[in-house]
């Protein structure tokens, strides 16, 4: 867990404060029906939750195939060792 400072706290505190205050006047200011579906839309989205991972690819699997005359170079192959007789 990351330590901050008593000021980076109490600023942190002070923006969330004020984003609340935003947020309420916001909900104020609409309609109460276009504020209940916003609200119906807000829970639908959180219930549904966050949306699933991308298979992932193979490894070495590159997302497009290169330019043609800048293909990728074989790998080079281990240099043989001599044997100790």
């Amino acid at each position: 867990m990351a330590k901050h400072s008593r000021p980076e706290r109490l600023q942190r505190a002070a923006e969330a404060e004020r984003v609340r205050e935003i947020e309420s006047a916001w909900t104020r200011s609409v309609p109460p029906a276009i504020a209940k579906q916003f609200a119906m839309d807000v829970e639908a989205a959180r219930a549904r939750g966050p949306l699933p991972r991308p298979p992932d690819m193979a490894p070495g699997t590159l997302p497009r195939p290169p330019r043609p005359g800048h293909e990728p170079r074989p790998p080079k192959e281990a240099p043989r060792t001599r044997s100790r007789s």
